[in-house]
């Protein structure tokens, strides 16, 4: 494992049956933030890495962008490895994942608000997440200015360590209706986004996007 972006490492699988690769990061500070946990097969796989990448530090956080298998079916089994670590999420994915027994207590931000610590500060963004448009988040790493995008600019293929040069305004013209089924939130969103300069995109599946 290496890192992908500056002190930002990547854990990829690749999944041939759906030709889609699926990514968690890691920002290994001193309050180490995990993003996306996957399925419990993925996250047993990162365990050994995770524990590698902190060192004598231990993960902190647990950002989950939204209630999906890949963004969070994991998390049980990183809580037993580290079971002080916080998910960090919107509202309505805190009620799921305490719903199912998954966590006793989530960090919860709104669109606007910030988490901010001596090493990073994450900034979130609201997130009609499909199928259901439940609201979920996304989230900017200000001070290294990484986008981390879940869903939203997916490719197809096995891209694990890939980069590629992309501008920022085609990306957010280009989010689908697949990925956000409701056209006022969809205007609402790319509106949001396109305000945004971020460097990087930590994309959920795919390459990763060198922003131009």
């Amino acid at each position: 494992m290496s890192a992908i972006y500056q002190d930002l490492h990547q854990f990829s699988m690749y999944v041939p049956q759906i030709n889609l690769a699926f990514h968690q990061y890691l920002l290994p500070t001193d309050e180490a933030v995990l993003f996306h946990t996957g399925n419990i097969r993925q996250a047993a796989a990162i365990v050994p890495e995770l524990k590698a990448a902190c060192g004598g530090d231990t993960l902190k956080y647990i950002f989950i962008s939204h209630f999906e298998a890949d963004e969070c079916g994991g998390l049980s089994y990183l809580l037993e490895h580290f079971p002080q670590a916080k998910p960090i999420c919107s509202e309505v994915t805190a009620r799921q994942l305490i719903g199912f027994g998954l966590v006793q207590e989530c960090v919860t931000k709104k669109p606007g608000e910030k988490l901010t610590t001596r090493n990073f500060e994450l900034e979130f963004f609201s997130y009609p997440s499909e199928m259901h448009l439940w609201e979920g988040l996304l989230a900017l790493e200000t001070r290294r200015g990484i986008f981390f995008s879940s869903d939203l600019m997916i490719r197809f293929g096995e891209a694990g360590g890939s980069l590629v040069e992309s501008d920022w305004q085609t990306e957010i013209k280009n989010i689908r209706p697949e990925q956000v089924p409701n056209p006022q939130q969809l205007t609402q969103l790319q509106e949001t986004l396109i305000k945004l300069h971020p460097s990087f995109v930590a994309t959920g599946h795919g390459p990763c996007l060198k922003v131009r």
